[in-house]
């Protein structure tokens, strides 16, 4: 980013001159991310659908990616920003890598994405925001961190779980019954895949696992051992008992009273 800044700064996705259009500019958006921490790792997972305007523009699109060995960055806000903003901070990490000969700390990647997220301040003032989801494998730690983001390149750092895009009001809802400290790895895929069946419920703009296409959530997990996606046989195997389950209790599973 410094060296297009100093060289081509047009071509930097906050820079490009937006064309003039008559009426409402729609592109595709992607929603929605959860992601929730357990005591190996952290789980990010994105549902599948983008939509342009009341138009599923694509029920199969993918939302979460590795940034690198030990995190990955989920996607929601204008499909097309971000998938291209991922790609460069992919770039980027790998750039350091090569030349520092070690990789980049969690809280520097963290950080250099809310820079990169604050050069797309034009774009987001526009309606072309882009506002992802970060998690990784805390090195120095040893544990799974997750950071959120605003439009400005604000970040917080979430602990627990957290939610981002359309849905996210639901996902946070669903996992803030089911949420637990001592989640095993498949517990935080589970509940994560629930809150977005809970957030495809109730927002139009997510889509929940759809067993007749066979198209469902990506599930990832960072942990020490790394970054690693979830088989389209695994998600299938919870998405199926999710959907199961659901059949005798269409609102999901209870949460205790006291």
């Amino acid at each position: 980013m410094d060296f297009l800044g100093a060289h081509s700064p047009d071509l930097l996705p906050g820079n490009r001159p937006l064309p003039v259009v008559q009426g409402a500019f729609e592109a595709p958006h992607g929603t929605t991310i959860v992601a929730a921490s357990f005591p190996g790792g952290v789980v990010l997972a994105g549902d599948r659908r983008a939509t342009m305007g009341n138009v599923i523009a694509q029920r199969d699109i993918e939302k979460v990616f590795p940034a690198d060995e030990y995190s990955a960055v989920g996607i929601a806000g204008t499909a097309g920003l971000a998938v291209e903003m991922v790609k460069l901070f992919q770039l980027e990490l790998e750039h350091f890598e090569k030349v520092e000969g070690a990789q980049l700390s969690l809280e520097g990647k963290a950080n250099r994405l809310s820079t990169m997220i604050r050069g797309n301040l034009g774009m987001a003032m526009q309606g072309l925001a882009v506002v992802p989801l970060f998690a990784g494998w805390d090195v120095d730690r040893q544990k799974g961190r997750i950071f959120s983001y605003d439009v400005t390149g604000g970040r917080s750092e979430e602990h627990g779980f957290t939610a981002t895009g359309s849905g996210s009001v639901y996902a946070r809802g669903a996992l803030k019954k089911l949420y637990r400290h001592d989640f095993s790895e498949n517990q935080a895929a589970t509940a994560v895949v629930q809150a977005l069946y809970d957030a495809a419920d109730d927002d139009a703009a997510t889509g929940g696992p759809d067993l007749i296409r066979r198209i469902y959530p990506i599930v990832t997990v960072i942990t020490e051992d790394g970054f690693r996606r979830f088989t389209e046989a695994e998600v299938s195997e919870i998405a199926r008992a999710i959907h199961e389950g659901r059949l005798e209790l269409p609102d999901g599973p209870r949460a205790e009273l006291l």
